[in-house]
């Protein structure tokens, strides 16, 4: 474990005895999605991507950038004040006095009054971001937004429709190739956002059911079994529920990170096709998934684990790779799942895979086979961050910095950017956030239905753009309204939340 880590909790566990649980060669996941593959070749309906080039000339020079490795992307060795951008942010006044008294609000305040006159600074609050999601603080950098700028003059906004018609370019092949080093995998496959691509992953995974079938609807022992953490983020969640829907698979939530729940319905489970599935850094509790128990599992079981890196991609591991770099364990990943709308400050999400499993999922997953492919310029601007990610190393030491600044000045027991502030009930919540609100800090009180009934907290989250003087002043105004040695961060009962 790296020393960016300041407080994982991890236990080792000793698993009951499972050397006689057979393995049947012929049912490996890597000969199952070959022969689904060529189920649909034989069908005649296996998708292919087919990389348009803007012109001949533009093809001369994506050729060029690519040998030169992204040398022609200029990058900095510490925070400049474009950096800051990203996590300073206004509102309209009338906006802040709504969010004071908890009033609903559609957004067209922003544009009521005199808020856009020019006494503007007058009608705007100034706030310090602890909100957001743009780790790294990529979201404001020039290199990665005049990459996005210069493909706008060149080739305007398209694309011109989905990635398996004509919305896939050359830049679209040079960012999943980029991704896929990064991941250290075989291929990936760009999906238009985070949410589409772990939908299309898990309906591409159980699509593997039916086109092995030999009725071409699969019985009870043919369709896969999906094992999915009780706190996995909404997409794979309803990714699951489609492919549920569709007859394909059967689905067994295990308590949160709980190894032993899930040992146990591994073994109790006579389905020869099974599936792991889990948020590698929990988006709203803010812990890591057990990764070496889950690798381990992965050897006895042999089962396919797929993973949602979102918040971890370009954040964990020495290169940016994500928590399975973190972990030493990216050889026993089948696929991950990431997004670029987080640490790279962009949009869009991708699937890092073999490319056999790249062909099923471009065939089978509806929400990426129907979706318009990412922008060209948006496809300019990721690979752009791929790049700075990767170079300035400096942002990922420095978000490490202010995770365990936090946790000193605090006393709260943290492990990630992610600080999860458990304070009950709403009333409690709402009241801290509009305290902090006051204090000039934007950090959101998170409510039912998305936590459960009385788990109300502050979601914090840090940027390598904050400063240590900005962690210092966000501690001083949380110790006015939270009691930090009575404030859990995690380990609220998995039973408490809805289950899939």
């Amino acid at each position: 474990m790296s020393s960016s880590f300041t407080g994982h909790r991890t236990q080792k566990h000793n698993f009951p005895n499972t050397e006689n649980y057979s393995i049947m060669a012929d049912n490996s996941w890597d000969i199952c999605v070959e022969e689904a593959v060529n189920v649909l070749e034989s069908r005649q309906i296996l998708r292919s991507l087919r990389p348009i080039c803007m012109s001949k000339q533009n093809e001369e020079n994506f050729v060029k950038s690519r040998g030169n490795e992204g040398d022609e992307y200029e990058v900095f060795d510490g925070l400049c004040q474009w950096d800051r951008t990203s996590v300073e942010v206004s509102v309209s006044i009338p906006t802040f006095q709504k969010w004071l008294h908890d009033e609903p609000s559609n957004g067209e305040e922003i544009f009521s009054g005199d808020a856009l006159t020019e006494n503007r600074k007058e009608r705007f609050k100034k706030l310090l971001l602890f909100s957001g999601n743009d780790y790294l603080g990529l979201s404001s950098h020039p290199t990665i937004s005049n990459a996005a700028a210069n493909a706008v003059r060149e080739y305007g906004m398209g694309p011109k429709g989905s990635a398996l018609i004509c919305g896939y370019t050359t830049y679209h092949r040079l960012l999943e190739s980029s991704l896929a080093e990064l991941k250290r995998k075989e291929d990936c496959l760009v999906c238009p956002t985070g949410f589409a691509a772990n939908m299309a992953a898990m309906v591409a995974i159980g699509s593997v059911a039916s086109l092995l079938a030999a009725s071409g609807k699969p019985l009870k022992n043919e369709k896969v079994a999906i094992f999915s953490d009780a706190l996995n983020h909404a997409s794979i969640i309803d990714g699951i529920r489609l492919a549920e829907r569709q007859g394909n698979v059967e689905v067994f939530v295990y308590r949160h990170c709980d190894m032993y729940h899930l040992n146990s319905l591994l073994l109790s489970c006579k389905m020869k096709r099974k599936v792991v599935v889990t948020d590698s850094l929990f988006s709203m509790d803010g812990d890591f998934a057990p990764m070496k128990e889950l690798s381990q599992l992965r050897k006895k079981y042999g089962f396919l684990l797929v993973i949602d890196d979102a918040h971890g991609t370009f954040v964990c591991g020495e290169n940016g790779g994500g928590v399975a770099e973190e972990f030493n364990c990216e050889a026993d990943i089948d696929l991950c799942v990431g997004t670029l709308s987080k640490a790279a400050g962009c949009h869009g999400g991708f699937i890092a895979c073999s490319k056999k499993w790249k062909q099923l999922i471009q065939s089978r997953g509806r929400s990426f086979i129907f979706s318009t492919a990412i922008p060209v310029p948006m496809a300019a601007a990721a690979y752009a961050a791929v790049i700075v990610a990767r170079k300035e190393i400096w942002r990922r030491k420095a978000i490490w910095e202010r995770v365990k600044e936090f946790k000193a000045l605090s006393g709260v027991d943290i492990s990630s950017p992610i600080i999860s502030l458990i304070v009950g009930n709403q009333e409690k919540a709402l009241k801290a956030s509009r305290y902090l609100l006051k204090s000039g800090f934007h950090v959101m009180a998170i409510r039912p239905p998305t936590v459960p009934p009385n788990s109300c907290r502050l979601r914090v989250t840090l940027s390598a753009a904050h400063t240590t003087e900005d962690v210092k002043k966000l501690v001083t105004a949380l110790s006015s309204c939270l009691d930090f040695d009575n404030t859990p961060t995690i380990n609220i009962p998995s039973f408490l939340y809805p289950k899939l």
